[in-house]
C-alpha cells in the first residue's frame, strides 16, 4: 500500500515539473516564432523594394520608347507640313539633307526639375554668396570700411557707345547686303545668255560687300579705337556670327533659286526679308523660313534668365579679383622657373573650370534661352550632356550644338560631297583646323596680343584626344579622365594668357607707343581719372 502511494505520489511530482517547464519552452517557441516573422518581414521588404525597382526601370523604358515615338511621329508631322506650306524648300528640309528644328525643351530646364540637381545648383549659388562674403570682409580689415567697386567691370566694358554705332553698321550691312545682292541674282539667273555674267559678278560684289563689312570693317574698329577686352570682345564675336549667319543664309538659298525656275508670269521663290530678320536674332545658325514656334511668351522665364547672366558676370568679376588678378600680378615680378609656372598652372585650374561652367551656363543656357523665349522658338537644344561623354569625340559633339550643326553641314558635309564622300579624316581635321583658326583669332584680338596657346590645344592636343579617346570609349573611367583633362586644359589657358597680359604690362614691346587717352570718357573728376588710370595699369597690356 505504501509502495503504491510512494510511486503515486513520484508521478505526481513529475507531472508537476513537467508542466513547471511547458511555460518555458512555449516562451522558447514564441521567441523563434517571432524571430521568424521579423525575417519573412525583411524579406518582404526587400522584395518590394526589388519590385519596386523593376517597376521603375520598365516604367522608364517604356516612357523612353514612347517618348522616341511620339518624337519620330512629330518630325515626320513637321516634314509633312513643310511639304504641303512649303513646296520650293522640300528638298533642303528633308531629315537625311539638312537639320530638323523640333520643338523641345533644354536639358538643364528639365534637369532643374529635380530636386537633387537643383541642390547642385544651390551650392554654385552658395559659392557665389561666400566671394561676395570674403570680398567684403577683406575690405573691411585692409581698408576699415566696406569696399565693393567694380573697377574691372568699368575698364572691361569701356567705350559702349563705339561698340553700339559699330554693332549697328554691321547688323544693317548683314542684313540687307546679303539680301538684296541675292535676290537681284535670282531675279537675272534664268535669264539666257547673261547667266554666268550675273554669277560671276554677284559673287564678286558679294565677297567684296563681305570682305570689307564684316572682315576689315571690325578689325579696324577694335584697333583704331583701342578698344577694352570686354567691348573687343563682342565687336569680334558679333563679327563671327554674322558671318556665320550670312553665310548660312547664301548657302540655304542658292541652291533653292538654282532648283526652281519660274514659270512664265510666275512671281520667283525667295525668301521674305522678315523671315531673314527673325533668322539673325533667334538662336540657331542654320536657316531655315520656318521653325517651331511657341504660342506665348513667358517673360517672368526672360526676366530669370536676364538675371542669372548678370549674376553670371559678378560670378566672374569675383573670381578674377580673387582667384586670378593677386596671383597673377605678384607672379609677374617673381623670376620665371618650372616650380612657378606649375604651381600656377594647378591654381589656376579651379578658377578656369569655374569660368568655363560659368561660360556655358550664362551663354549656351539663359542667354540663348532667353531670345529663344522672346522670339518664341520652340527648339532648346543648345547643348546635350556634355558632362556626362566618355570621349572628346562625343564632348565636342554635345558641348556646343549651336556652332556644331554649323560646322558639321556646312563643314564636314560639305567637304565630304566635294571629295565625293572620301577622306572622312581629312574632313574632320580640316573641320577642327577652321574652329582652332577662328578661337585663336578671337582670342587675338580680344586680348590685344598674339599669343596661339589656343591653337596650339585645340588644333593640336584636341585632335589627338578625339581620335584616341574616341566613341568606343565607354566606361566611367573615362569620364573621370575626360574631366581631369578638362581642368588640367582650363588651368594651361587661364595661367599662360594671365601670365602673358602681365608680361605686356611689365616688359612692353620697344618701340610701341603706350596711351591712355580713351579713359576721356569718364574725366568728370580728378578722382575719377586717377581711379581709371590705377585700373589700366592693373589690368591692361597697354599696347598702342
Amino acid at each position: 500500500m505504501s509502495t503504491h502511494d510512494t510511486s503515486h505520489t513520484a508521478v505526481r511530482r513529475s507531472r508537476g515539473r513537467t508542466e513547471s517547464q511547458r511555460p518555458a519552452e512555449n516562451g522558447s517557441v514564441r521567441q523563434h516564432d517571432n524571430h521568424t516573422n521579423m525575417s519573412n518581414t525583411t524579406l518582404g521588404k526587400e522584395d518590394m523594394e526589388r519590385m519596386k525597382a523593376e517597376l521603375i526601370r520598365h516604367v522608364q523604358s517604356r516612357l523612353n520608347e514612347l517618348l522616341e515615338r511620339a518624337l519620330s511621329d512629330s518630325m515626320q508631322a513637321l516634314c509633312r507640313d513643310t511639304h504641303t506650306d512649303h513646296t520650293h524648300t522640300q528638298d533642303r528640309h528633308k531629315p537625311d539633307q539638312g537639320k530638323v528644328f523640333v520643338a523641345r525643351c533644354s536639358l538643364l530646364d528639365e534637369l532643374f526639375e529635380i530636386s537633387h540637381i537643383r541642390t547642385i545648383y544651390h551650392m554654385f549659388i552658395a559659392a557665389l554668396l561666400l566671394f561676395i562674403i570674403s570680398t567684403l570682409a577683406v575690405d573691411y580689415i585692409d581698408q576699415g570700411r566696406l569696399v565693393l567697386d567694380f573697377d574691372l567691370f568699368y575698364y572691361a566694358f569701356g567705350q559702349l557707345g563705339t561698340v553700339i554705332w559699330a554693332w549697328t553698321l554691321m547688323f544693317a550691312y548683314t542684313l540687307l547686303g546679303p539680301y538684296y545682292i541675292l535676290s537681284v541674282w535670282a531675279s537675272l539667273n534664268h535669264s539666257r545668255g547673261w547667266r554666268t555674267c550675273v554669277s560671276a559678278l554677284a559673287a564678286l560684289t558679294l565677297c567684296a560687300a563681305q570682305t570689307s563689312m564684316l572682315g576689315i570693317f571690325p578689325v579696324y574698329i577694335v584697333l583704331h579705337y583701342q578698344l577694352p577686352p570686354a567691348s573687343r570682345f563682342i565687336i569680334i564675336l558679333e563679327q563671327i556670327r554674322f558671318v556665320m549667319k550670312s553665310y548660312s543664309f547664301i548657302r540655304e538659298t542658292t541652291p533653292a533659286v538654282l532648283k526652281n525656275t519660274p514659270q512664265k508670269g510666275a512671281s520667283l521663290p525667295y525668301p521674305s526679308l522678315s523671315s531673314y530678320l527673325y533668322f539673325l536674332f533667334c538662336p540657331t545658325l542654320i536657316y531655315r523660313e520656318v521653325y517651331p514656334r511657341n504660342p506665348s511668351i513667358r517673360w517672368n522665364y526672360v526676366g530669370m534668365n536676364s538675371l542669372k547672366i548678370l549674376a553670371s558676370l559678378f560670378y566672374l568679376y569675383f573670381i578674377l579679383v580673387r582667384l586670378c588678378i593677386p596671383v597673377f600680378r605678384n607672379k609677374s615680378n617673381q623670376p620665371f622657373s618650372t616650380r612657378t609656372f606649375i604651381l600656377a598652372l594647378f591654381h589656376a585650374s579651379f578658377p578656369g573650370m569655374l569660368m568655363l561652367m560659368l561660360g556655358f551656363y550664362a551663354f549656351l543656357h539663359c542667354w540663348l534661352n532667353a531670345f529663344a523665349e522672346m522670339l518664341r522658338f520652340a527648339d532648346r537644344m543648345f547643348y546635350r550632356d556634355w558632362w556626362n561623354s566618355t570621349s572628346f569625340a562625343n564632348y565636342y559633339r554635345t558641348w556646343n550644338i549651336v556652332v556644331h550643326d554649323w560646322l558639321y553641314y556646312y563643314g564636314y558635309r560639305d567637304f565630304l560631297w566635294l571629295t565625293g564622300h572620301k577622306l572622312r579624316s581629312v574632313a574632320t581635321m580640316s573641320v577642327f583646323a577652321v574652329s582652332a583658326l577662328v578661337h585663336e583669332y578671337a582670342f587675338t584680338l580680344g586680348f590685344g596680343f598674339f599669343y596661339p596657346v589656343m591653337f596650339c590645344t585645340f588644333a593640336g592636343i584636341g585632335v589627338v584626344f578625339n581620335f584616341a579617346m574616341n566613341d568606343k570609349r565607354k566606361s566611367p573611367v573615362w569620364n573621370i579622365i575626360l574631366w581631369t583633362c578638362l581642368f588640367i586644359g582650363q588651368g594651361i589657358h587661364v595661367c599662360l594668357y594671365c601670365v602673358e597680359w602681365y608680361a605686356q604690362i611689365q616688359c612692353p614691346r620697344t618701340g610701341v607707343k603706350h596711351t591712355h587717352t580713351h579713359t576721356h570718357t569718364h574725366t568728370h573728376s580728378s578722382s575719377t581719372i586717377n581711379t581709371s588710370v590705377t585700373v589700366m595699369i592693373k589690368f591692361s597690356p597697354g599696347l598702342g
